[in-house]
């Protein structure tokens, strides 16, 4: 499938504005695990590819999977290994890395984690620490991580709660890497959403013009049985 010019303007911006904010996360994940040089990751649902990039960066093999063929594209534009799907057949995999999968996503691909490997799950923390979701409407509320865990058969290997502010230049470098996250794809007026957004971030703007949106993010680990 070709991305439409519409959707390939919203990876860049994922890819050039809003991924980054995710870093600390990742960065977190990666410390927590001692990700280094032999361990295999997959990254379900790796966008752009960054969170790749960074596990590479410490000698990991890592592969991607990503649905949208334009954050596809623009993760192969950066030489990496990404997928449409899951890998159908068992591959050894240490750890998977998923950001709010839904219960199928996360069971089509556990079959690619070794016995003992880790996944780690993370989506939004509390309401009251997250402005996003908070106060600019972005998305539903968070998945309950441990249900998910629970449901998924895996065995609880600890959590984590890191500070991942969203920082942009400006409001409209905001709206445009808020859009990118899909948190804002359900409206039924696209431009006016786009509008209302802008409104709601200026009281989160600073004397330069820039814009500061604290976040926390909760990461839980388990392994596999």
């Amino acid at each position: 499938m070709t991305p439409t010019p519409t959707a390939t303007l919203v990876a860049r911006d994922w890819a050039e504005i809003q991924e980054r904010m995710l870093v600390p996360l990742y960065e977190a994940v990666y410390d927590r695990l001692e990700v280094g040089p032999g361990d295999r990751l997959l990254g379900l649902g790796c966008g752009a590819g960054l969170p790749l990039l960074l596990a590479a960066g410490r000698g990991a093999v890592a592969t991607g999977v990503e649905a949208d063929p334009a954050r596809r594209a623009l993760a192969r534009e950066r030489l990496l290994e990404v997928l449409a799907a899951p890998p159908s057949a068992p591959r050894p995999y240490d750890a998977l890395l998923a950001f709010s999968p839904s219960p199928a996503e996360l069971a089509a691909a556990l079959p690619a984690v070794r016995r003992g490997g880790a996944v780690v799950l993370a989506d939004w923390g509390p309401a009251e620490r997250c402005t996003v979701p908070a106060v600019l409407g972005g998305g539903p509320s968070p998945r309950d991580l441990d249900a998910l865990v629970e449901r998924a058969g895996l065995r609880p290997d600890g959590s984590g709660r890191v500070f991942c502010p969203f920082g942009y230049a400006d409001v409209d470098s905001a709206v445009r890497g808020l859009v990118s996250t899909g948190l804002y794809d359900g409206a039924a007026d696209p431009a006016l959403a786009e509008k209302e957004l802008a409104e709601a971030l200026h009281p989160f703007e600073r004397s330069d013009g820039a814009v500061w949106l604290p976040n926390i993010f909760r990461y839980v680990i388990a392994r596999v049985g």
